[in-house]
Protein backbone atom coordinates (compact mmCIF):
# COMPACT_ATOMS: atom_id res chain seq x y z
CA UNK A 1 0.00 0.00 0.00
CA UNK A 2 1.23 3.62 -1.06
CA UNK A 3 1.32 6.27 1.88
CA UNK A 4 0.42 9.86 1.51
CA UNK A 5 4.45 10.56 1.31
CA UNK A 6 4.53 8.18 -1.60
CA UNK A 7 1.92 10.36 -3.58
CA UNK A 8 3.17 13.73 -2.72
CA UNK A 9 6.63 12.84 -4.15
CA UNK A 10 5.53 11.80 -6.65
CA UNK A 11 3.75 8.60 -8.47
CA UNK A 12 2.91 7.53 -11.86
CA UNK A 13 -0.46 5.99 -12.58
CA UNK A 14 -1.16 3.90 -15.52
CA UNK A 15 -5.03 3.91 -15.48
CA UNK A 16 -7.14 1.95 -18.42
CA UNK A 17 -9.56 4.77 -19.35
CA UNK A 18 -13.24 3.81 -19.78
CA UNK A 19 -15.60 4.37 -22.17
CA UNK A 20 -17.60 7.75 -22.05
CA UNK A 21 -15.30 9.68 -19.44
CA UNK A 22 -13.17 12.62 -20.21
CA UNK A 23 -9.51 12.59 -19.42
CA UNK A 24 -10.33 15.54 -16.74
CA UNK A 25 -13.32 13.56 -15.18
CA UNK A 26 -10.38 10.59 -14.32
CA UNK A 27 -8.31 13.07 -12.95
CA UNK A 28 -10.49 14.67 -11.12
CA UNK A 29 -12.10 11.28 -9.67
CA UNK A 30 -8.34 10.10 -8.34
CA UNK A 31 -7.51 13.01 -6.90
CA UNK A 32 -11.03 13.20 -4.78
CA UNK A 33 -9.88 9.65 -3.94
CA UNK A 34 -6.52 10.68 -2.91
CA UNK A 35 -7.78 13.09 -1.10
CA UNK A 36 -10.13 11.07 0.79
CA UNK A 37 -8.35 8.40 1.62
CA UNK A 38 -5.58 10.29 3.60
CA UNK A 39 -8.21 13.43 4.85
CA UNK A 40 -6.07 16.14 2.88
CA UNK A 41 -7.25 19.60 1.07
CA UNK A 42 -4.84 19.38 -1.59
CA UNK A 43 -2.49 16.85 -4.15
CA UNK A 44 -1.62 17.38 -7.68
CA UNK A 45 -3.12 14.92 -10.04
CA UNK A 46 -2.38 15.37 -13.68
CA UNK A 47 -2.69 13.47 -16.77
CA UNK A 48 0.08 12.97 -20.10
CA UNK A 49 -1.87 13.16 -23.22
CA UNK A 50 -5.79 13.65 -23.30
CA UNK A 51 -8.21 10.72 -24.48
CA UNK A 52 -11.70 11.39 -25.84
CA UNK A 53 -14.12 10.22 -24.38
CA UNK A 54 -15.11 7.91 -26.92
CA UNK A 55 -11.35 6.46 -26.61
CA UNK A 56 -10.77 3.49 -24.03
CA UNK A 57 -7.05 2.97 -22.98
CA UNK A 58 -3.51 3.98 -21.75
CA UNK A 59 -4.21 7.26 -19.82
CA UNK A 60 -0.83 8.15 -17.64
CA UNK A 61 -1.96 10.26 -14.65
CA UNK A 62 1.10 11.55 -12.33
CA UNK A 63 0.93 13.10 -8.50
CA UNK A 64 2.74 15.15 -6.17
CA UNK A 65 6.22 16.41 -7.61
CA UNK A 66 5.76 13.60 -10.40
CA UNK A 67 3.11 16.47 -12.15
CA UNK A 68 6.91 17.80 -13.87
CA UNK A 69 7.55 15.11 -16.22
CA UNK A 70 4.17 15.15 -17.45
CA UNK A 71 5.42 17.59 -20.17
CA UNK A 72 7.79 14.38 -21.15
CA UNK A 73 5.46 12.11 -20.94
CA UNK A 74 3.39 13.73 -23.09
CA UNK A 75 6.25 14.04 -26.32
CA UNK A 76 6.49 9.98 -26.27
CA UNK A 77 5.44 7.67 -29.11
CA UNK A 78 2.01 6.57 -29.07
CA UNK A 79 0.11 3.49 -30.04
CA UNK A 80 -3.24 3.39 -30.95
CA UNK A 81 -5.74 0.46 -32.05
CA UNK A 82 -9.05 0.89 -33.42
CA UNK A 83 -11.43 0.44 -36.26
CA UNK A 84 -12.32 2.68 -39.32
CA UNK A 85 -15.68 2.12 -40.94
CA UNK A 86 -15.61 3.18 -44.94
CA UNK A 87 -18.22 4.98 -46.96
CA UNK A 88 -19.82 7.39 -44.35
CA UNK A 89 -18.37 10.75 -42.46
CA UNK A 90 -19.51 12.31 -39.25
CA UNK A 91 -18.95 16.08 -38.60
CA UNK A 92 -16.46 14.82 -35.27
CA UNK A 93 -14.31 12.25 -37.37
CA UNK A 94 -16.10 9.59 -34.94
CA UNK A 95 -18.83 8.51 -33.50
CA UNK A 96 -19.81 11.73 -31.23
CA UNK A 97 -21.94 13.42 -33.99
CA UNK A 98 -24.82 11.46 -36.52
CA UNK A 99 -23.44 10.33 -40.12
CA UNK A 100 -23.78 13.53 -42.60
CA UNK A 101 -22.75 11.91 -45.71
CA UNK A 102 -22.32 8.50 -47.21
CA UNK A 103 -19.70 7.24 -50.23
CA UNK A 104 -19.37 4.47 -52.50
CA UNK A 105 -17.33 2.04 -51.89
CA UNK A 106 -17.59 -0.84 -54.16
CA UNK A 107 -14.11 0.26 -55.73
CA UNK A 108 -12.21 -0.23 -52.86
CA UNK A 109 -9.88 -3.65 -52.26
CA UNK A 110 -8.21 -4.78 -49.84
CA UNK A 111 -4.99 -4.35 -51.32
CA UNK A 112 -5.97 -0.80 -52.12
CA UNK A 113 -6.75 -0.45 -48.66
CA UNK A 114 -3.50 -1.82 -47.61
CA UNK A 115 -0.77 0.09 -50.81
CA UNK A 116 -3.23 3.50 -49.19
CA UNK A 117 -2.03 3.46 -45.60
CA UNK A 118 1.84 4.10 -47.22
CA UNK A 119 0.57 7.33 -48.00
CA UNK A 120 0.41 8.23 -44.06
CA UNK A 121 4.15 7.32 -43.45
CA UNK A 122 6.50 9.74 -42.41
CA UNK A 123 5.44 13.39 -41.40
CA UNK A 124 2.11 14.40 -42.73
CA UNK A 125 0.05 17.60 -42.36
CA UNK A 126 -2.91 16.96 -40.56
CA UNK A 127 -5.76 19.21 -39.71
CA UNK A 128 -7.36 18.91 -36.21
CA UNK A 129 -11.21 18.19 -35.91
CA UNK A 130 -12.92 20.64 -35.50
CA UNK A 131 -14.75 18.84 -32.65
CA UNK A 132 -11.28 18.83 -30.00
CA UNK A 133 -10.32 20.31 -27.65
CA UNK A 134 -7.82 22.48 -29.06
CA UNK A 135 -8.34 26.31 -28.14
CA UNK A 136 -8.57 29.15 -31.02
CA UNK A 137 -8.59 32.64 -29.82
CA UNK A 138 -9.34 31.52 -25.79
CA UNK A 139 -12.40 28.94 -26.92
CA UNK A 140 -11.98 25.34 -27.34
CA UNK A 141 -12.75 24.42 -31.03
CA UNK A 142 -15.77 22.11 -30.04
CA UNK A 143 -17.31 25.01 -28.77
CA UNK A 144 -17.40 26.96 -32.65
CA UNK A 145 -18.50 23.56 -33.99
CA UNK A 146 -21.21 23.03 -31.29
CA UNK A 147 -22.73 26.72 -32.09
CA UNK A 148 -22.46 26.37 -35.50
CA UNK A 149 -19.50 28.63 -36.10
CA UNK A 150 -16.83 28.27 -38.75
CA UNK A 151 -14.04 28.73 -37.21
CA UNK A 152 -10.18 28.28 -39.95
CA UNK A 153 -8.27 25.95 -38.33
CA UNK A 154 -4.10 25.61 -39.51
CA UNK A 155 -2.99 22.13 -40.33
CA UNK A 156 -0.41 20.63 -38.55
CA UNK A 157 2.70 18.48 -39.13
CA UNK A 158 2.58 14.81 -37.24
CA UNK A 159 4.68 11.92 -37.74
CA UNK A 160 3.46 8.81 -38.31
CA UNK A 161 6.11 5.32 -38.10
CA UNK A 162 3.58 2.14 -38.36
CA UNK A 163 0.21 2.12 -39.79
CA UNK A 164 -0.95 -1.31 -40.20
CA UNK A 165 -3.91 -2.94 -41.08
CA UNK A 166 -4.93 -6.10 -38.66
CA UNK A 167 -8.45 -7.25 -39.89
CA UNK A 168 -11.06 -6.14 -43.27
CA UNK A 169 -14.49 -7.14 -42.45
CA UNK A 170 -16.33 -5.49 -45.32
CA UNK A 171 -16.55 -1.67 -44.52
CA UNK A 172 -14.94 -2.33 -41.07
CA UNK A 173 -11.12 -1.98 -40.71
CA UNK A 174 -9.37 -3.02 -37.90
CA UNK A 175 -5.70 -0.71 -37.61
CA UNK A 176 -2.60 0.00 -35.51
CA UNK A 177 -0.70 2.95 -35.67
CA UNK A 178 2.64 4.33 -34.09
CA UNK A 179 2.70 7.96 -34.08
CA UNK A 180 3.97 11.48 -32.63
CA UNK A 181 2.49 13.48 -30.25
CA UNK A 182 0.02 15.44 -31.37
CA UNK A 183 -1.56 13.21 -33.70
CA UNK A 184 -5.32 13.12 -33.75
CA UNK A 185 -6.51 9.57 -35.14
CA UNK A 186 -9.71 10.72 -36.00
CA UNK A 187 -8.37 12.91 -38.67
CA UNK A 188 -6.19 10.22 -39.67
CA UNK A 189 -9.79 8.17 -40.58
CA UNK A 190 -11.17 10.81 -42.31
CA UNK A 191 -8.52 11.38 -44.57
CA UNK A 192 -8.04 7.93 -45.16
CA UNK A 193 -11.23 8.06 -46.28
CA UNK A 194 -10.55 10.74 -48.63
CA UNK A 195 -7.31 9.35 -49.99
CA UNK A 196 -9.45 6.37 -50.45
CA UNK A 197 -11.75 8.48 -53.13
CA UNK A 198 -14.62 7.53 -50.87
CA UNK A 199 -15.62 8.54 -46.81
CA UNK A 200 -14.65 7.45 -43.63
CA UNK A 201 -14.81 7.60 -39.73
CA UNK A 202 -13.25 6.41 -36.58
CA UNK A 203 -15.84 3.99 -34.68
CA UNK A 204 -13.64 2.84 -31.54
CA UNK A 205 -10.13 3.88 -30.87
CA UNK A 206 -7.95 2.29 -27.64
CA UNK A 207 -4.54 3.73 -27.03
CA UNK A 208 -2.00 0.83 -26.17
CA UNK A 209 1.38 2.60 -25.89
CA UNK A 210 2.71 5.92 -24.43
CA UNK A 211 6.72 5.36 -24.33
CA UNK A 212 7.92 2.57 -22.32
CA UNK A 213 3.89 2.18 -20.32
CA UNK A 214 1.46 -0.10 -21.47
CA UNK A 215 -2.29 -0.75 -21.34
CA UNK A 216 -2.02 -4.28 -20.36
CA UNK A 217 -0.18 -2.86 -17.26
CA UNK A 218 -2.84 -0.21 -16.64
CA UNK A 219 -5.30 -0.87 -13.50
CA UNK A 220 -9.11 0.54 -13.47
CA UNK A 221 -10.30 3.01 -11.83
CA UNK A 222 -12.30 0.91 -9.34
CA UNK A 223 -9.46 -0.99 -8.49
CA UNK A 224 -7.34 2.01 -8.20
CA UNK A 225 -9.82 3.48 -5.18
CA UNK A 226 -9.87 -0.50 -3.49
CA UNK A 227 -6.39 -0.07 -3.65
CA UNK A 228 -6.15 3.20 -1.63
CA UNK A 229 -9.10 1.16 1.14
CA UNK A 230 -5.97 -1.63 1.41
Amino acid sequence: MKTLEDYQSGQVLLIDKPLNWTSFQVVNKLRWEIRQAFKIKKIKVGHAGTLDPLATGLLVLCTGKMTKQIDTFQGQIKEYTGTIVLGSTTPSFDLETNIDKTYPTAHITEDLIKETTQQFIGDIQQYPPVFSALKKDGKRLYEFARAGEDVEIKPRTVSISEFEITNIDGNYISFRVVCSKGTYIRSLANDFGKALNSGAHLSSLRRTKIGDFKVENATSIEAFIESLKN
